[in-house]
């Protein structure tokens, strides 16, 4: 898989997740096959204020290059000098027009630009001026059900200098309801000559074949199929690669949850890590006998030691 300059070493990448991609989840992914890995999405605007924040965000560790930076905003301007600000913390740039989120659509920004195709016009010129990294652009079928404008979109985006277009096949209105419709996916690949990535539904390695199958589509990319399942992604290449996929033992969930607690800690130290991997220690026990029971212990755990025990314990009666 090639984007420009950048060469990935497979067709299966991690989606920007906003309060999801961290470092430590990144490292995670990273560790088990994905070939490019997003951040959360980053703010145009606050990069121009220097927020903490926002530059907390772009945290980041070698063992996870190539690193892909998505940007947020609706300023043409300053999503360019946001892009020329990171240019050395990334491999790859990435604008975001396809977040459905209120408080992102209220300020113009995600899937509230794909009502206003100019601007979009005016935000990838002026973004890809700024920088010589691979531009790619994120986006989904329309505002609604009456308003499906990808392809004029992704046109807009291919003739002002973007090098991919990921297209989740949702309308902003439909948010993650019903099925993505991914025949978009499939008509975009035949209308445009830059890479089509795919998102959407992908749960399964089965789902991933059937995406590249049904589309044609130059690579996946992987969301929340992925929550408490990095192994997803090593499914995947196995069966790209024409083998069976293998599910993980309780054993190597137990390891690999350990292992994400222990980043956590270490990079976010004892107190944010508490709030932040009560989501993802769930996730990791989805589809375990007494995860319910699992899920509203860590909930009320007031410390990581506490988590880690009733971590190790569930598993140990799992096993």
């Amino acid at each position: 898989m090639k984007i420009a300059s950048l060469n990935l070493e497979n067709r299966v990448i991690l989606a920007p997740m906003a309060g999801i991609t961290d470092l430590p989840y990144r490292l995670v992914m990273k560790s088990h096959g994905a070939g490019l890995v997003f951040t959360e999405m980053v703010s145009a605007n606050g990069l121009f204020f220097n927020g903490q924040a926002t530059r907390e965000l772009l945290r980041s560790d070698p063992a996870e290059r190539p690193l892909a930076v998505q940007l947020f905003g609706d300023d043409p301007q300053r999503l360019a000098m946001a892009a020329e600000a990171i240019e050395d913390q990334a491999d790859l740039i990435d604008l975001n027009l396809g977040c459905p989120v209120k408080k992102v659509v209220r300020c113009g920004a995600g899937s509230a630009l794909l009502r206003e195709p100019e601007k979009v016009a005016r935000i990838i010129a002026a973004t890809r001026q700024a920088t010589s990294r691979p531009l790619t652009v994120k986006l989904r079928s329309g505002w609604d059900g009456e308003s499906v404008n990808y392809l004029e979109i992704a046109r807009i985006a291919a003739a002002e200098g973007a090098d991919a277009i990921t297209l989740h096949p949702r309308t902003r209105n439909q948010m993650f309801s019903g099925h993505s419709s991914w025949q978009h996916l499939a008509i975009l690949k035949e209308c445009i000559d830059i890479p089509v990535i795919g998102s959407g539904d992908i749960f399964t390695a089965e789902d991933a074949i059937t995406m590249f199958d049904t589309t044609g589509c130059d690579a996946v990319m992987i969301a929340r199929g992925g929550y408490g399942n990095p192994w997803l992604i090593r499914q995947i290449l196995d069966r790209l690669a024409g083998y069976q996929p293998i599910e993980p033992t309780v054993t190597e969930r137990l390891a690999v949850a350990l292992e994400h607690l222990d980043l956590s800690l270490d990079i976010f130290g004892p107190k944010k890590a508490l709030g932040l991997m009560r989501k993802h220690l769930c996730w990791y026990t989805r589809g375990l006998e007494n995860a319910a029971v699992f899920r509203a212990n860590i909930n009320h755990s007031g410390s990581l030691g506490k988590m880690r025990s009733l971590l190790e314990s569930f598993f140990a009666d799992a096993a």
